[in-house]
């Protein structure tokens, strides 16, 4: 059985990677143009002069799978500080990575690995590619000073940037976040709250925040190990952050919500990747594989009709959706478990509620290096996926997607409350991936899209952003406070460039 791969690459996409454009050269440089020279950069009513972020993993400049110190260079808040500086910002100080290989240790002992580089067939481990490294950022040994003013913190939901502790090493792993430690210094029990108002800023920025509180659920294939935050908390984190850095007077700006379903870590893997010859297939429609499956839910559904339990129309809605079938040739669906289907195991214990999945099913990233592997090595009736179902941690249901939906929906309700009430600026990140990831968004020469790898928006991880996406959310913000509060990084020319910016980092960066 061949394994799973994640997309068909060709030499000519390769080389694609390793330039970039370099015909785009000074596009808003229109001082020299017919439309003469451009206004002179304003704050507007808004002061700039010390700004703090505070967020999750997008703050923090999290990509390709880590964080390291060229991808915090050019997190989304330092390319808007940089911009600020122009406009009466001050200095930028973040929580720089010891290294550019990325991953984490305590006390010598690695808990995160390396970044992701391309390898010439989809995204592997940096150390697949330049062999064993050293992580050197160690949380228990060489953490750097503060205060920062990016407080970007990845991985952390919505309460968690209210929770006092969450950054003390005492706490780690079991209610500590070790990003959280490298940024909270000398008062290890303040939250990530507490140490962005001790800075009393004048300008602040809120980002995907409640991203995690729907996120953990998604990258468990909403299994339930990761569950989705309520909506009371989220609003009730919200409202603090707020509060909190509004009480001196801060102005600010924030950020909804994306659909995170349509990122490539779940829209690469398709449904139907399996390859069968007639032979195998016909062994799995047999008696002896899935034909005995098939015959046994059409009993017990028929059974449950007869006895009242349910209509005729729910038992043939339900029998077509648990009918598997395999045939020769390409395309053939995995099989899946779904927690949905109507539970039979009460009249027969192998009747367990899995099905084929379907173009609605979405198969995270991970999926593509297990299904087609063999539970059982050397034997090959004990293929994942195949002769074997895909726990439901690989696999997001339409109903699971829902659930996603409805939450972010909700969170992103009380961020346009909350931001119309305090007068902050607001970004609408929603509309933004919806169209990068339907008809592609432009920026500059560019066209930028959510496609793994090459669709130049989304890393290698196929959740964070890229150092160019990244460039495109710092001037959808930058736009956004234009709007608020008066000033005119747009119109003036202050805003990020698309080719400054990279789409992957090399191998070689260390």
């Amino acid at each position: 059985m061949k394994k799973v791969k994640y997309i068909a690459l060709s030499l000519l996409a390769i080389g694609m990677l390793a330039c970039e454009n370099d015909l785009v050269e000074d596009l808003r440089d229109r001082n020299n143009t017919n439309d003469g020279p451009l206004p002179e950069l304003t704050a507007g009513t808004a002061d700039f002069s010390n700004y703090v972020a505070i967020g999750a993993s997008f703050t923090a400049g999290f990509t390709d799978n880590a964080l390291f110190i060229a991808s915090q260079e050019n997190s989304f808040p330092n390319i808007i500080a940089s911009k600020f500086a122009s406009a009466g910002g001050g200095t930028f100080t973040q929580p720089f990575m010891s290294d550019n290989f990325g991953g984490l240790a305590v006390g010598g002992l690695r808990i995160t690995d390396p970044r992701l580089v391309f390898g010439g067939a989809g995204p592997v481990p940096l150390e697949a590619v330049i062999g064993p490294v050293t992580v050197s950022t160690d949380i228990a040994l060489n953490n750097p000073t503060g205060p920062f003013n990016n407080l970007g913190i990845p991985g952390a939901k919505s309460f968690h940037l209210v929770a006092p502790g969450y950054g003390n090493l005492a706490n780690f792993p079991a209610a500590a976040n070790p990003y959280a430690v490298r940024v909270t210094g000398n008062s290890p029990n303040a939250s990530i709250l507490e140490l962005a108002v001790a800075q009393n800023p004048t300008f602040f920025s809120i980002s995907e925040v409640g991203g995690n509180d729907v996120l953990g659920y998604a990258l468990s294939g909403g299994d339930g190990t990761n569950p989705i935050t309520d909506t009371a908390t989220f609003d009730a984190s919200l409202n603090a952050l707020v509060s909190g850095l509004t009480a001196n007077g801060a102005k600010g700006v924030i950020g909804n919500l994306p659909n995170i379903t349509s990122l490539s870590h779940f829209t690469t893997v398709p449904h139907n990747p399996i390859p069968l010859d007639a032979a195998t297939a016909g062994f799995l429609n047999s008696t002896n594989a899935y034909g005995a499956y098939n015959a046994g839910v059409a009993q017990a559904l028929a059974g449950l009709v007869q006895f009242g339990q349910i209509t005729q129309e729910m038992a043939d809605a339900e029998l077509a959706k648990r009918t598997i079938s395999f045939s020769a040739g390409e395309g053939n669906a995995v099989v899946i478990m779904d927690e949905s289907l109507i539970d039979l195991t009460g009249l027969n214990p192998a009747l367990i509620s899995m099905r084929q999945a379907t173009a609605e099913d979405l198969i995270v990233l991970p999926a593509s290096s297990f299904i087609g592997t063999e539970a059982v090595p050397g034997n090959p009736q004990t293929v994942n996926g195949v002769a074997i179902p895909l726990e439901d941690k690989w696999v997001l249901t339409p109903e699971e997607q829902e659930e996603i939906a409805i939450a972010t929906d909700a969170y992103n309700a009380t961020i346009s409350s909350v931001a119309s009430a305090n007068n902050l600026a607001l970004v609408d990140l929603n509309s933004i991936l919806q169209q990068a990831s339907t008809t592609g968004i432009n920026f500059d020469d560019y066209n930028l899209n959510t496609d793994l790898v090459f669709g130049g928006l989304v890393s290698l991880d196929g959740v964070h952003l890229t150092a160019r996406g990244y460039a495109l959310m710092a001037n959808s913000f930058l736009q956004a406070i234009d709007s608020t509060y008066g000033s005119n990084f747009e119109a003036s020319g202050n805003l990020a460039e698309a080719g400054d910016f990279p789409t992957n980092f090399s191998p070689l960066l260390q």
